[in-house]
This record gives C-alpha cells, sequence and structure tokens, in this order.
C-alpha cells in the first residue's frame, strides 16, 4: 500500500487569535490559546515524524489552490472578501471563524492540498492519502465561514474529480463530532455525491444534522447524518459503519471516497463529548479501506478538520495512517489502557435506537 501525505509548513502559521472560539474581551474574557491552533497537527506531524512512519509515507507537494478552484464551490464576493481583509490584519470569515495577516493565501494552500491529494490518488501516483492541512473545511458554506472554517477543502476537492477529472460518483464520509454541514449545504441537490455525517447529536452548527435532512429534488435521499448521542463511544461508533455507513457506501457504489476526517470524537476532546480513541479510528478506516478496495479500486484521501485535545490527537492519526499504509511503526498509544477500560463503551439502547433509525434510510439509496 503507497500513502501519500500532504502538509507543509506554512498550515502551522495560520493565525486564529486569542480567543477561545468567541474573542477575548478584556473586560471579562482573557486571552487564551484558541482551540484551532497549531499545536495539535504539529504534535501528530511530530509523532509521524519520531515513530519513523512518516519516511514510509509518499510526500506530495501541496499547490496554492486558484480562485477558479476555489470558486468550485464558493462565491466570488466572499472569496474577494477573505483576501480583503487577509491584506489587512486580518478578520472573521463568519461563524466563529478569525483568521489573521496572510491567512488567505494559506487557505488556498489548504484546499490546494487537498486537490494534489485527490490528483495524486487518481493518477495512480499513490494508493490512498492523508492531508494534514489547515484551516480546516467542513463547516464552510458557499457565502461565509463557519466553525473555524474558511474555504471548503474537501469540498472543492469533489467538485474537482466530478467536473474536471470525469469521476461520476463520489461518497464523502465525515467523523468529525461536529455536523459536516458545509458538504451538506453544497451537495444536497446532487444525486451522484453521497454525503454521509457521523456526529454528536447538535453540537455544532447548532439546530444541524438531522436524520430527517435527507437531500433535496434529484438529491433527496443522497444526504445522511447520523447524529449520535453524547457519550457514545467504541461501540456505538463501529455499529454505526456496520449497519449504515458501509452499507450505504455498497449501495451508492462511489467511485472515489473522500474523508472529512476530524478527531473530536476522542474522548480528551473539549469540543465533544464521545468516547473514541486510537483503535476506534483504526477499526473505522480499516472498515473504509476495504469498502474502497471493493467499489472504487481503493481511492480514498482524508482531508484533516478538528480535534483540539493536543496530546491524544497524534495517536488518532497515527492509528488512522498506519491502517491507510498497512505500516505498523510499534508506537502503543499510551492512554489506551486507560481509555479503553474505562465504561460507555459498549452499544446503549438510545444509541441503538438512533443508529436503528439512520439504517432503515440506507434502503432509499
Amino acid at each position: 500500500m503507497t500513502t501519500g501525505f500532504v502538509s507543509a509548513e506554512e498550515y502551522f502559521w495560520h493565525d486564529t487569535g486569542s480567543g477561545w472560539v468567541l474573542p477575548a474581551d478584556t473586560a471579562a474574557l482573557q486571552p487564551f490559546q484558541h482551540p484551532e491552533n497549531p499545536e495539535t497537527k504539529r504534535r501528530l506531524l511530530n509523532l509521524l515524524r519520531r515513530s519513523g512512519l512518516l519516511d514510509e509515507l509518499t510526500l506530495i507537494e501541496p499547490r496554492r489552490a486558484t480562485v477558479e478552484d476555489v470558486a468550485l464551490v464558493h462565491r466570488r464576493p466572499y472569496i474577494d472578501s477573505i483576501a480583503e481583509m487577509s491584506r489587512d490584519s486580518g478578520g472573521n470569515a463568519g461563524g466563529f471563524t478569525p483568521f489573521g495577516h496572510g491567512s488567505y493565501e494559506t487557505a488556498l494552500l489548504s484546499a490546494g492540498g487537498a486537490l494534489a491529494a485527490v490528483d495524486a490518488v487518481l493518477d495512480g501516483t499513490v494508493d490512498n492519502a492523508y492531508v494534514l492541512n489547515r484551516p480546516p473545511g467542513h463547516h464552510s458554506l458557499p457565502d461565509t465561514g463557519m466553525g473555524f472554517c474558511i474555504f471548503n477543502n474537501a469540498s472543492i476537492a469533489v467538485r474537482h474529480l466530478r467536473r474536471r477529472r470525469g469521476v461520476g460518483r463520489v461518497a464523502m464520509v465525515d467523523w468529525d463530532v461536529h455536523h459536516g454541514n458545509g458538504q451538506q449545504a453544497v451537495f444536497y441537490s446532487d444525486p451522484d455525491v453521497l454525503t454521509l455525517s457521523v456526529h454528536q447529536n447538535l453540537c455544532f452548527p447548532p439546530n444541524s444534522g438531522y436524520i430527517t435532512d435527507r437531500g433535496e429534488g434529484a438529491g433527496n435521499g443522497y444526504n445522511l447524518n447520523v447524529p449520535l448521542p453524547p457519550g457514545s463511544g467504541h461501540g456505538a461508533f463501529l455499529e454505526v459503519f456496520d449497519r449504515v455507513v458501509i452499507p450505504a457506501l455498497h449501495r451508492f457504489g462511489p467511485e472515489f471516497v473522500v474523508v472529512p476526517s476530524g478527531f473530536d470524537g476522542g474522548i480528551f476532546d473539549p469540543l465533544g463529548r464521545q468516547l473514541a480513541y486510537s483503535e476506534t479510528y483504526r477499526a473505522l478506516t480499516a472498515e473504509l479501506l476495504t469498502a474502497a478496495a471493493e467499489l472504487c479500486g481503493g481511492r480514498i484521501v482524508m482531508t484533516h478538520e478538528g480535534g483540539y485535545s493536543a496530546p491524544y490527537v497524534p495517536f488518532l492519526g497515527m492509528a488512522v495512517l498506519e491502517e491507510m499504509s498497512a505500516i505498523r511503526t510499534g508506537t502503543e498509544d499510551p492512554f489506551l489502557p486507560i481509555v479503553a477500560g474505562t465504561g460507555g463503551h459498549d452499544l446503549e439502547r438510545h444509541q441503538d435506537e438512533v443508529i436503528s433509525a439512520a439504517a432503515a434510510l440506507v434502503d432509499d439509496l
């Protein structure tokens, strides 16, 4: 298995400021490191390097997306507004998305990393690829940023595959703890893009990610949300994939799979309330790889999204990349003996009810 890896030092220079989700307010809210900061991503890169796994991956140089690339998803006035604010001291792209001077160019490079990855997989340069990029993208909408996301990297890559590279059907499997509202909005009426989101119920954005949101027009039935209750653990995540995600992929028959990969479903994450751990993500990755091998020649790309526990995200990402590359480094998750033994990992009745309701919708594909 040849696994591509995209990253760049410039990604870590994207400046989200000193507010913790909300802007710092000297009258009340003391400045603090923003949750979407470089540390989780840099520590993941450092662990890949320290373990030796980085040396086994095929490094792919990101390119800077053009305005025409970004306009596959986003409206020109929005793109221009980000560029203008970035030339000054920065600003807010909308919906809790602060950025600093120069972040427009970094956001173009982030989107371009996703484009470089899907092209490398489609061209056969690598079998699959992971993009360790920032700013993230899966919340951003055509005319506004949201949830730390400026441009919707994964959706831009999917539009590129469909409109420029001749790929017919693409499936997006979003396992970030927050609803993948961005790709839902972009592809809501498109029957050739299956958007699946496995997220914590009503975590973020507010009033988003309902199981009843199924798509519209020709796309009705091709949007599938699985809003897991808070406190869902290893067993619930595996059940979702066994009973919903993998059957949906088989019914849809994608020619390419794109995964907006957030690790904020991890047990230590400050912006989620789920209980996943490294072996959870390893198992989910294995299921996706098997399905992709059976359905689309193994063509799968993951783009990095959320995940805000700096000590633990590296071990979640390591598990995914070990599985994608079929290389075990011998690096152990030091937290695993603790977290795997905590309560809440068996499937519970209220979780099963949500999964059963979502599974019933798979037959509509």
